[in-house]
């Protein structure tokens, strides 16, 4: 086997996150793993004839990120149907998107809103009323899904789906209706979001080659933030293994470009057990490769154990069946020696459990099994330390970046502070991981988690957490990078730029490490390498991005911009920054563009010594 690399990066501020080896300037990669990580001079005398060499231009660059907890395979079948609000700033904004899908939109087909948002990150801080989806929408359905919450449906949607003043409320679901009982659109979960998915699952759906479309449209979404790897936690209507065939298709197809690790999800109440039994004799946790690989059970274990997420309603009891419904599960996963994570948002539920986990654990050792609880917000110290003591982890995701307002709302500010506890997660010596919980309940974008576990703020802009409470941009980074890899069986193995590790890295378009902790929101990567391949590139890096076919169909809101929108500000910046050049001439590098250079790493360590006393300094670079 030759020793010339495939691909040469060189010129780039790389955050390794391997503390032998820091900070790096250049790599060297050979069929799909880093080889050599160091200095332009060392790594180019290793180029060949073949090799590739791309220049970064000083930017940052920093591991592939690994999302801990997504539903991309259940999430990319509907992804080109689904118009987006995330990182939208105002109604008006969102309303003209809307208004423009319904105007493209043919019959008989919806337009769906789905995804992270939050009245809070509107500076209208306000929801459409049903009023105004009708003058924009008379006659073609809307349904938005608004977090875990609610559903907001035009009068032609609920038309469609037949919902009228003789339909019931469903278990654990409102129908809110008028003085007359007719419905009004609004759907409530209450607790629980079965009502709103399963009035979602009656819109139409794609054909086949159109799903496998519409995952890859969302692989490259998730590409263009940074994201390399995904934990995917199943999902209600998602059976196995025939509710996998388009991930599996694209995958013999050579057309994945984020590594899956998939956990089972149980789909029957009453029936889990008899589901994990015929899963375990089926399939063997590590089973694939590199790319798509089994990953165990979860997140739903048994029905009775699911606590909900909407801080909007009380917290809800689990059934006096809970334990006797769990044990066996757990029993019979601790036997086959597959790993588990279990959905848990209150420790009320994390204590029932754990009551469980350590019956079972007695007779036979969790020992060598990575089983984890996701959410964990409310978690006490007691329970911390629990988790420590059998081994597990705690994978936790940005949910209260949306719902911290409706959490203070009903418990407290003081009770926020620390919601969850990370930091005493992580002083416990707990593993610990970092998601989304995308795409319903938050938005796929790990710079806004990156955001919130740095900043401690909502979306919204409200500050929950004290310093005390916050992770340093390192930390953060480490808990989407490396520290993600223990949640999937694979450390040691990427999480890392480091010879021997899989090349997964992503090069941003701003740096991390200085930007203002409001910006970090905005980042998004101008180039992602999987297995030291380009999956995306944009700017200066968009001619080694591979094409892929157009989003179907013609009318899907993702070929319009429907992907996480920047703030308002973050695109404000540039302008501002353009005009505050006073120049009498250009510099000869950047014209008068001085923002374009600012804003593009270059290194510079600070906005006045950029600036400098005597204007643009950015000619010395």
């Amino acid at each position: 086997m030759s020793s010339t690399p495939d691909l040469i990066l060189v010129n780039g501020k790389f955050t390794t996150l391997d503390k032998s080896n820091p900070q790096a300037d250049a790599v060297a990669i050979q069929d799909g793993r880093f080889t050599s990580v160091g200095t332009p001079d060392d790594i180019m005398k290793l180029a060949g004839a073949q090799t590739t060499v791309i220049d970064l231009n000083g930017r940052r660059a920093i591991p592939g990120l690994i999302d801990s907890h997504m539903h991309i395979i259940r999430g990319g079948l509907n992804y080109n149907l689904e118009l987006r609000w995330d990182g939208v700033r105002s109604l008006a904004d969102a309303m003209r998107m809307l208004k423009d899908q319904v105007d493209r939109t043919p019959a008989p087909q919806w337009v769906r809103v789905v995804g992270g948002f939050t009245e809070h990150q509107f500076a209208e801080k306000r929801l459409p009323t049903i009023d105004e989806l009708n003058a924009v929408a008379p006659d073609t359905p809307v349904f938005i899904l608004h977090l875990y919450d609610r559903a907001i449906l035009n009068g032609a949607a609920l038309r469609t789906v037949g919902y009228t003043k003789d339909t019931p409320n469903p278990p654990g679901g409102e129908i809110v209706r008028d003085a007359s009982g007719n419905p009004t659109g609004l759907l409530l979960a209450k607790p629980n979001a079965t009502i709103l998915y399963a009035t979602l699952a009656k819109g139409p759906k794609l054909p086949l080659e159109y799903q496998k479309n519409s995952t890859r449209h969302f692989m490259r979404e998730v590409n263009r933030l940074g994201v390399t790897g995904v934990i995917d936690a199943g999902g209600g209507f998602q059976n196995y293994p025939e509710d996998y065939s388009v991930i599996e298709d694209l995958h013999k197809e050579g057309n994945l470009t984020v590594r899956l690790a998939y956990n089972l999800f149980t789909q029957k109440p009453k029936a889990e057990l008899n589901d994990f039994t015929t899963w375990t004799s089926t399939v063997k946790p590590g089973q694939g490769d590199d790319l798509y690989r089994h990953n165990g059970a979860g997140e739903m274990l048994v029905y009775t154990a699911a606590d909900f997420e909407d801080f909007r309603v009380e917290r809800p009891d689990m059934p006096p069946s809970m334990e006797a419904d769990l044990e066996p599960v757990i029993r019979l996963l601790a036997e086959k020696r597959w790993p588990w994570r279990l959905h848990a948002t209150y420790d009320e539920t994390i204590t029932r459990a754990l009551d469980v986990y350590e019956k079972v654990a007695r007779d036979i050792p969790f020992t060598g099994l990575n089983w984890f609880f996701d959410h964990a917000e409310t978690i006490s110290d007691r329970n911390i330390d629990r988790i420590a003591a059998l081994g597990g982890g705690i994978a936790v995701q940005h949910r209260m970046a949306y719902q911290g307002e409706y959490f203070v709302e009903r418990y407290g500010a003081k009770a926020a502070e620390a919601t969850p506890p990370i930091r005493k997660m992580l002083d416990k010596g707990v593993k610990v991981g970092a998601g989304t919980d995308a795409t319903r309940v938050a938005s796929y974008n790990p710079w806004v988690s990156l955001y919130w576990l740095t900043t401690g703020k909502t979306v919204g802009g409200m500050s929950m957490y004290p310093q005390a409470n916050l992770l340093d941009r390192e930390t953060a980074l480490r808990l989407w990078t490396e520290a993600n890899t223990w949640f999937s069986s694979e450390e040691g193995k990427k999480g890392q730029i480091k010879a021997g590790q899989l090349a997964d890295l992503a090069v941003l378009s701003a740096d991390y490490f200085s930007v203002p902790g409001d910006d970090i929101q905005d980042i998004t990567s101008v180039m992602t390498v999987l297995g030291g391949k380009v999956v995306y590139g944009d700017g200066e890096f968009g001619k080694h991005s591979p094409e892929i076919p157009p989003a179907m169909p013609d009318w899907s809101p993702a070929r319009y911009g429907s992907q996480y929108q920047p703030r308002p500000t973050a695109k404000a910046k540039t302008l501002a920054m353009n005009t505050a050049c006073g120049c009498a001439s250009s510099c000869g590098v950047h014209g008068h563009a001085h923002a374009k250079a600012w804003t593009s790493n270059m290194p510079t360590s600070d906005e006045s010594g950029f600036w400098g006393a005597l204007g643009c300094s950015c000619w010395a670079f």
